[in-house]
């Protein structure tokens, strides 16, 4: 099931809301979150939530038998047992066909690929999981002795397939005490329409430009300047279809009296790489900083070997394919080039110029990372740097910037922080006219029309797939 699908819209999380609305006390009311969030998950999953299910449970009581022992020794053990078992699933799952597929490399060795369907979010949900355990262990939360509770925790369905990675600090005193009210399902409505905005009406849009210039039946013959619409319409599908998940995430925990911290501030207005990894799936970035990188040594021992460690996982973590370890280690060159000579202030670049370069090798990196077969990224790559003017455009080409390019523009204005600056710049009339009774009734119109017309794009679009489930 997806957020951006009408059963969801108009079925499901009515329904959900509803039955926690009445109901009064917390105990309850995550009784029924967890039943509907076990649906959701079971609706594309119905074998695999069983897997969800016992690798909580592992972990739950992985840290309980943790609690009841004082030897460090011991500590560790359950630590580990938690985290093999954990990481063990996700590696058979997502990575058992990728490593035979090395395997078979090697001469005289040819091993069948066992073809595992992934389950959906189950890198998301046992990172998420492990962050429990992890900082139980370090000393930095109290253990959770209710099973239900956790699971919860692990299974809510606002974050459970795409995330964010919530980290168990962040909504413990939540699952516990917490309330709902009108202006915090309001506030949640909004912000989940905002989201479903930019999916529906922005992301899923260009993925159809994406699909005409990249997956076209006449790829090899494409012109410079269709390979670059195509992927600047990718640049821009990514972007609003995970941020607009996000969105919706962060939304819909509002509506049950969660909240979840940002998961994206405006990546695409970033000056440097490690700016724009500060900004971009902020959650697994502080991951990978706070639960691999910092442990290893952080930034005191090894710091390249440690860079290198946490890009390749990064990559790895992505998916099973050679193009994700590319752009894994893509990021990791610019990075240590970056330590090198530019943030250390060796070289000083004009910030205008910096943007520039920045974006550049951002939409670059997500050229490796759209193409999971080598020769269709070397065809992209080819085209792209086709000769002479005739390679560079052609009839098509113009026909297609001509029909997009509005759009472009109005996206990528979209993906920076202009609209929120602007709603600062004129807060006061905002307010004004919220707080008058036109406002009261623009306000609730406004919200409907926005709903009619993502409804609208719904039935009317058959391609609605959210790019990170595949993750």
């Amino acid at each position: 099931m997806v957020f951006s699908s009408l059963f969801f819209l108009y079925i499901f999380l009515p329904l959900c809301l509803i039955a926690v609305w009445f109901s009064p006390r917390v105990r309850m009311q995550n009784n029924i979150l967890l039943g509907f969030s076990l649906v959701f998950y079971a609706w594309g999953e119905p074998v695999y939530v069983l897997l969800l299910i016992i690798t909580s449970f592992i972990i739950w009581y992985s840290s309980i038998r943790m609690s009841r022992v004082r030897s460090r020794y011991q500590r560790r053990l359950w630590l580990s047992v938690a985290v093999v078992v954990s990481l063990s699933s996700l590696a058979f799952f997502k990575y058992a066909g990728f490593f035979v597929e090395i395997l078979n490399i090697i001469p005289f060795v040819n091993f069948k690929v066992p073809q595992i369907s992934l389950p959906i979010g189950i890198s998301f949900y046992t990172f998420q999981a492990l962050t429990y355990i992890i900082d139980y262990y370090r000393g930095e939360i109290r253990v959770q002795r209710s099973y239900r509770r956790f699971l919860l925790y692990v299974t809510l369905f606002p974050q459970l397939i795409a995330g964010p990675i919530v980290r168990y600090a962040d909504v413990a005193s939540q699952l516990s005490r917490r309330r709902l009210t009108l202006e915090g399902i309001t506030s949640g409505i909004g912000r989940f329409l905002a989201g479903l905005s930019k999916k529906v009406l922005i992301a899923n849009y260009a993925s159809e430009i994406v699909e005409v210039c990249l997956e076209s039946d006449h790829f090899a013959q494409i012109s410079s300047a269709t390979a670059i619409l195509g992927i600047l319409a990718y640049t821009i599908q990514i972007y609003f279809d995970f941020s607009g998940y996000s969105d919706m995430a962060i939304g819909l925990g509002r509506m049950f009296g969660f909240r979840f911290l940002e998961n994206f501030k405006y990546p695409y207005i970033s000056s440097t790489i490690t700016e724009f990894w500060r900004r971009w799936h902020i959650s697994l970035s502080t991951f990978f900083r706070d639960y691999l990188y910092i442990p290893l040594g952080g930034n005191r021992h090894h710091r390249v070997r440690n860079t290198f460690v946490v890009w390749l996982l990064t990559g790895l973590w992505h998916g099973a394919s050679l193009n994700f370890v590319i752009w894994g280690l893509y990021y990791f060159v610019i990075l240590m080039i970056e330590r090198r000579f530019i943030l250390n202030g060796r070289i000083r670049i004009p910030k205008p110029l910096a943007h520039l370069l920045t974006m550049m090798a951002v939409i670059f990196s997500w050229s490796i990372f759209y193409f999971t077969e080598s020769a269709r990224f070397a065809t992209f790559m080819g085209r792209l740097f086709a000769p002479g003017l005739a390679g560079f455009a052609d009839g098509e080409a113009g026909i297609l910037w001509k029909q997009h390019l509005f759009f472009l523009i109005i996206a990528f204005i979209g993906a920076t922080p202009i609209l929120p600056w602007l709603k600062t710049r004129f807060s006061r009339p905002l307010r004004q006219l919220e707080a008058s009774p036109l406002g009261g009734i623009l306000q609730p119109l406004a919200t409907a029309f926005l709903l009619f017309i993502c409804t609208a794009s719904l039935a009317a679009s058959s391609y609605n797939p959210f790019l990170y489930y595949r993750f």
